[in-house]
């Protein structure tokens, strides 16, 4: 394992903790809303926290997924073709993956910078939006960067060392 490959797994891990960390406070908070209402004193902004918590969720857990190989893929046919032409097709959707990522992470990018300067805020909490919004543009580049090093691997297949 290279050095590019080691910081791009320590990434998706430090994400994918971060992303655990979300939903475990997305729980907690449910359910203390949940006992709260019971008792007439509900958590004010638990519906928008729940939302921005499940973004970071979503977002920051996508890295690791993809380290994982956890996506959903279909390789039935890819399998049966030799080493070399493997190689080949994951080049290609890593390189397509590659485009894809980096476009949501630069689109994302800018999509806050808007939010950032309209100075956008929730209804109840007042909460920005930018900081989420540049955190999915965060893990969509470190998707891209998981994503170079499975291209990396896969063109080696191809060409050789």
């Amino acid at each position: 394992m290279n050095l590019f490959e080691k910081i791009a797994n320590n990434l998706a891990k430090i994400l994918y903790w971060i992303a655990g960390a979300a939903i475990v406070v997305m729980m907690l908070l449910t359910c203390m809303d949940v006992v709260l209402r019971y008792l007439r004193r509900p958590i004010p902004g638990t519906y928008e926290l729940v939302c921005f918590l499940s973004a970071v969720a979503v977002a920051f857990a996508m890295a690791h997924t993809s380290v994982e190989r956890g996506h959903v893929a279909v390789s039935l046919v890819v399998r049966l073709l030799p080493e070399r032409v493997q190689g080949i097709v994951e080049s290609i959707t890593a390189l397509l993956g590659v485009i894809l990522f980096g476009l949501i992470s630069w689109q994302s990018v800018l999509y806050a910078n808007d939010f950032c300067v309209n100075r956008e805020v929730s209804l109840t909490l007042q909460l920005p939006f930018y900081p989420f919004v540049y955190g999915i543009g965060f893990a969509a580049a470190a998707v891209c960067v998981v994503l170079l090093v499975d291209l990396s691997k896969n063109l080696t297949k191809v060409f050789g060392k």
